[in-house]
């Protein structure tokens, strides 16, 4: 496995994390309850890192013409 690919098991830690470590928390992220919260952004940072895994992916470095 190429070192690049290890960027998409963040979101995976991120999203399984937060909620079981912070759900005793009752803030509000926008409006949500924190466990949504955390997951709506974490929603939104999986996109970009996956927008950057395929950025990096020596796969998809070929002629694009």
């Amino acid at each position: 496995m190429r070192p690049v690919y290890w960027i998409a098991l963040i979101p995976f830690i991120g999203i399984l994390a937060g909620p079981v470590l912070h759900n005793h928390v009752h803030p509000l992220i926008l409006g949500m309850p924190f466990p949504l919260g955390w997951v709506s952004v974490w929603l939104v940072i999986t996109a970009a890192l996956m927008a950057l895994l395929y950025v990096l992916d020596p796969a998809n470095a070929g002629d694009q013409s």
